[in-house]
């Protein structure tokens, strides 16, 4: 599951079926900066905070059901390694960057 986002599209989830891996994708040409993202917290350059609420969302209509049992078991996995911040009701995610 990757939260994709890039100035020019906005932020999006692509391999929203794919509860395995979780990660922020920034393409474009943003260095090593952190843009604004609603919903999104940076905590380094290599790590950020995605909330909860937003990941559903950015599913639509592929958030069905049985989507949301398999995104509940996946952020119930994260939350067995450390993964959630409890205070930003947040999943920590690997960020990676595409020029």
């Amino acid at each position: 599951m990757i939260v994709e986002y890039s100035s020019g599209g906005g932020l999006r989830l692509t391999e929203a079926e794919d509860f395995r891996k979780f990660k922020v994708l920034l393409k474009g040409a943003f260095g090593t900066t952190r843009p604004y993202i609603d919903g999104l917290t940076f905590v380094d350059d290599d790590n950020a905070l995605v909330g909860m609420g937003m990941v559903p969302a950015l599913a639509g209509t592929m958030a069905n059901e049985q989507w949301r049992t398999r995104f509940n078991e996946m952020v119930a996995a994260a939350a067995k390694h450390g993964w959630l911040d409890a205070d930003s009701n947040a999943i920590r995610a690997h960020v990676e960057r595409q020029d």
